[in-house]
Formats: C-alpha cells, sequence, structure tokens
C-alpha cells in the first residue's frame, strides 16, 4: 500500500503570513467600519458594492450570571457539562524574525 506523500515545508512560514494579512484585513475592516458609522452614513453606493449601516437591537441572556443565581449542584453542572476534543494549529513568529 503506498502513502500519501504531503509536502509541509514552508508551510508555517506561509500560514503566519496569511494570519498576518488576516490581522491586518480586520483591523482595516474595523476602520472602514467606524468610518462609516461615524460619518452617519446609512448606504454607500460604491462600483462594485453597497455597503449598509443598520441599526438593531439584540437581546443577550447571560446564561453564566443566571446559573450562578440559582446555585447548582456540582452533579447538575457535571451532568450538563462534555468534553469535546478541538485541534487547533498555533502560530507564531521565530525570536529574532522579522515578517
Amino acid at each position: 500500500m503506498s502513502r500519501k506523500v504531503i509536502e509541509v515545508a514552508g508551510l508555517a512560514d506561509e500560514l503566519g503570513f496569511v494570519r498576518a494579512q488576516m490581522a491586518d484585513l480586520k483591523d482595516r475592516e474595523r476602520e472602514i467600519r467606524n468610518t462609516l458609522i461615524e460619518a452617519g452614513v446609512d448606504a454607500l453606493e460604491d462600483t462594485n458594492f453597497r455597503a449598509l449601516v443598520v441599526t438593531s437591537l439584540r437581546t443577550l441572556i447571560d446564561w453564566k450570571a443566571v446559573a450562578a443565581k440559582l446555585k447548582p449542584s456540582h452533579q447538575l453542572v457535571t451532568a450538563h457539562t462534555e468534553e469535546k476534543e478541538v485541534i487547533s494549529v498555533r502560530v507564531s513568529a521565530r525570536r529574532g524574525v522579522a515578517v
């Protein structure tokens, strides 16, 4: 049985660069969003996209506070707690390396 060969060399660097670009894009998105809101824009039509600034009410329930107020027993909490395996890939710049 043959095994599939997967080339991984350079992927840590590529992943790091992609995540850095994503962070920069998120920052830019936040800046643009805030500018539209601060400018009082309701709708903006450009060549390719239309941006709408929508204000709405959202109801959020703080279930942690509700549970704390009810003081559930350890058994009740345990009965409604589950563990799930989570796989994550962490990436960080190496010391002394400029990205």
